[in-house]
C-alpha cells in the first residue's frame, strides 16, 4: 500500500454544530494523520473555482451557495491509501445510505448537509491541495 495525501473539508453544517473534533477523531481513529489545517470562510468565487467540475450541473449554484454560507476547515490527511481510505471512513455520500461507524451515518443531515468532503483519486486530491495549501503548511 502507498502512503498518499488527500484533501478532506468538514463543510458548515459540521462547523455550525462544533462538531469538527468529532469528525476528526473518526480520521485519526481510522489511521489517517492531519498534516494540514485551516479554518475559513469561502467566497462565492473560491466556491466556484473549487466545485466548476460541476458547473454544467443543476445542483451547482446550490452547492457553492451551501459551501460558502458558513465556515469550513480545509485539511489534508495523510496514510495508507490515504483517498479510500477517507472514503471509507466518510461513507456513503447520502447519510441515509451510509454505514454503521461512519462519518456520514453519525453526523450527516442530508445530501448536501452531509458534513464532509474528501478527494476522489489521486489526480482530484494533488489539485484540491494545492487549491487550498502550499507545500509550506503541509507538515508530515
Amino acid at each position: 500500500m502507498a502512503v498518499e495525501r488527500t484533501l478532506s473539508i468538514i463543510k458548515p453544517d459540521a462547523t455550525e454544530r462544533n462538531i469538527t473534533g468529532r469528525i476528526n477523531t473518526f480520521f485519526e481513529e481510522g489511521g489517517l494523520r492531519i498534516v494540514a489545517q485551516k479554518r475559513l470562510h469561502l467566497t462565492r468565487a473560491q466556491a466556484e473555482k473549487f466545485y466548476a467540475v460541476h458547473a454544467e450541473r443543476a445542483f451547482y449554484g446550490e452547492l457553492c451557495d451551501y459551501m460558502c454560507s458558513g465556515p469550513v476547515v480545509v485539511q489534508v490527511l495523510e496514510g495508507e491509501d490515504a483517498i479510500v481510505r477517507n472514503r471509507e471512513i466518510m461513507g456513503a455520500t447520502n447519510p441515509a445510505n451510509a454505514d454503521e461507524g461512519t462519518i456520514r451515518k453519525a453526523v450527516g443531515q442530508d445530501v448536501q448537509a452531509n458534513s464532509v468532503h474528501g478527494s476522489d483519486a489521486p489526480e482530484t486530491a494533488a489539485k484540491e491541495i494545492a487549491f487550498f495549501f502550499s507545500d509550506l503548511e503541509i507538515v508530515g
